[in-house]
C-alpha cells in the first residue's frame, strides 16, 4: 500500500495538537530518585484525529534530559500512526532506545518482561532519564511500571501497583482481562523464570 492510501480527508482536516506531549512521572522512592522514569503515549502519533509532530514530541522529551526510550510498539503499529522512523529518528537525537514488541492489549512472555525489566533497572541505577511508550501509554507501559514496582517493593500487592498507575495515568491503566491476570500472577511467574534459569545454569556449569 502507497502512503497516499492511508490518507483520508477527514484525518487531513485535523489540526496538529500545539500541547507538549504529556509525560507522567513515576515515584520509585525510596528505591531510585522521583522523575527519573515517566511515561507517555506515542510521539508524533497522526492518527484520526490525533495530530502530533514528531520533531516536537522528542524535543519535548529532549528537555527533559530523556537518555533512554523504551518502546513497546510493533513496527507495525509505528507504520500504522505514521511514525516508521521513530527508532532512527531517536537514534539522531542521541537516545539509546530498548525496542521490546508487544502486541497491543497484550503481555510480554515472562523471560521478555525479565529482560525489559533487567535493561530498566540498569538505566535507573545509572540514573538515566528514561521514558517508557506504546500507544496510548496506558496498558503495555503501565503493565511494565507495575511489574517494575512489584519487582522492587516486596511489600507492595498486585493491585496497589495497578492503582498507583491508574491514579498517575487515569483509570484506563492496565487495560485488558490478559494485563489484569498477568499482573497478578507476575511474582509468581518471575519465581518460576528465575528458579528454571538457576536449574540451567547450574547445568551447564557442571
Amino acid at each position: 500500500m502507497r502512503a497516499g492510501e492511508f490518507d483520508s480527508s477527514e484525518d487531513e482536516a485535523a489540526e496538529e495538537n500545539p500541547k507538549p506531549l504529556p509525560v507522567s512521572w513515576l515515584s520509585l522512592s525510596p528505591v531510585y530518585p522521583s522523575e527519573l522514569l515517566g511515561l507517555c503515549s506515542l510521539p508524533g502519533c497522526r492518527f484520526k484525529d490525533v495530530r502530533r509532530n514528531l520533531q516536537k514530541d522528542i524535543e519535548e522529551l529532549k528537555s527533559y534530559g530523556t537518555q533512554d526510550v523504551f518502546v513497546l510498539c510493533t513496527r507495525g503499529e509505528l507504520l500504522k500512526y505514521r511514525v516508521p522512523n521513530l527508532i532512527d529518528t531517536y537514534h539522531q537525537h542521541g537516545m539509546c532506545v530498548h525496542h521490546y514488541p508487544v502486541p497491543d492489549g497484550d503481555a510480554p512472555d515472562i523471560a521478555q518482561c525479565c529482560k525489559i525489566l533487567e535493561e530498566l533497572r540498569s538505566c535507573l541505577e545509572s540514573n538515566r532519564k528514561t521514558i517508557i511508550h506504546c500507544y496510548g501509554g496506558l496498558g503495555r507501559s503501565c503493565l511494565i511500571a507495575a511489574c517494575l514496582l512489584l519487582q522492587l517493593l516486596e511489600d507492595l500487592a498486585p493491585q496497589e501497583a495497578m492503582d498507583s498507575l491508574r491514579a498517575l495515568r487515569g483509570s484506563g491503566a492496565i487495560q485488558t482481562v490478559k494485563q489484569y491476570n498477568y499482573l497478578h500472577d507476575f511474582r509468581e511467574n518471575l519465581a518460576a523464570h528465575l528458579a528454571t534459569k538457576d536449574t540451567v545454569s547450574r547445568s551447564v556449569s557442571r
